[in-house]
C-alpha cells in the first residue's frame, strides 16, 4: 500500500501525562500515526479539554506500531461572513451544511482575494449554533453558523472566495508511564492492502 503524505506533519511526546498535537485542518480522510520508544493511546477529536479526556480506553498503538485511522473531511463554501463578539457565516442558498455544534473549523482563503484578518482570527474554533435564517433583502432562505470568534475589531467587508474546513487535534499518552513521540500524517492511501 503506498501513501503519498498531505499537509504538515507533527510529532507530539509521549509520557504517562497527556499530551496534544496543534490543530489541522482535514485534508484527507486518512491520518498515519507511528509511535516510537513506547506505546500509545490515542484519540482524535476537535474538544478543547481532550488532553485530559484520552484514556487507556481509546485506540491503542504498541511501540514501533503504526496505525492508519479514517477521518472525515468536510467543507463549506462561504457565501458571507457578519462580525462581531460571534462570527456568523452564512452558506450560499440550496447547500447542506456539513457541520454540527461543537465542531472546529478553520476559515481558507482561495488565494489572496478575501481579507487575511478573517482567516487569522477563524482559526480552529468552535461552532455554537447551526440556524435557518431568512434573508429579508432577497427573501431566500440559507443556513448561518454563529461561532465562537470574536471578529469584531475587522472594519473591513468579507470578500473574494473562501471555505470553511473542519479542524481536529490528536491527543496521546503511554498507559505505562514511559516515553517516546507519536508520528502525525494525514496520508492519501493507493493501492491494495
Amino acid at each position: 500500500m503506498a501513501h503519498r503524505p498531505v499537509g504538515l506533519a507533527q510529532t507530539i511526546a509521549l509520557s504517562g501525562a497527556a499530551s496534544t498535537s496543534s490543530a489541522f485542518t482535514v485534508q484527507s480522510n486518512v491520518i498515519r500515526l507511528v509511535a516510537k520508544g513506547t506505546g500509545a493511546n490515542v484519540a482524535i477529536n476537535t474538544s478543547p479539554d481532550l488532553q485530559t479526556n484520552v484514556s487507556a480506553a481509546d485506540y491503542y498503538i504498541p511501540s514501533g506500531g503504526t496505525a492508519t485511522l479514517a477521518m472525515t473531511r468536510a467543507s463549506q463554501i462561504v457565501a458571507g461572513i457578519t462580525t462581531g463578539a460571534t462570527t456568523l457565516v452564512t452558506a450560499p442558498e440550496g447547500t447542506q451544511m456539513p457541520f454540527s455544534v461543537g465542531d472546529h473549523v478553520s476559515l481558507v482563503r482561495s488565494g489572496t482575494t478575501a481579507d487575511s484578518n478573517y482567516a487569522t482570527l477563524i482559526n480552529d474554533v468552535s461552532i455554537l449554533s447551526v440556524d435557518s435564517a431568512r434573508l429579508s433583502d432577497n427573501n431566500y432562505f440559507v443556513t448561518r453558523l454563529t461561532l465562537n470568534a470574536n471578529t469584531s475589531g475587522i472594519i473591513t467587508d468579507f470578500t473574494g472566495s473562501a471555505s470553511l474546513v473542519n479542524t481536529l487535534k490528536v491527543s496521546a499518552f503511554d498507559p505505562d508511564g514511559g516515553s517516546g513521540v507519536l508520528h502525525i500524517q494525514q496520508v492519501q492511501q493507493s493501492g491494495q492492502a
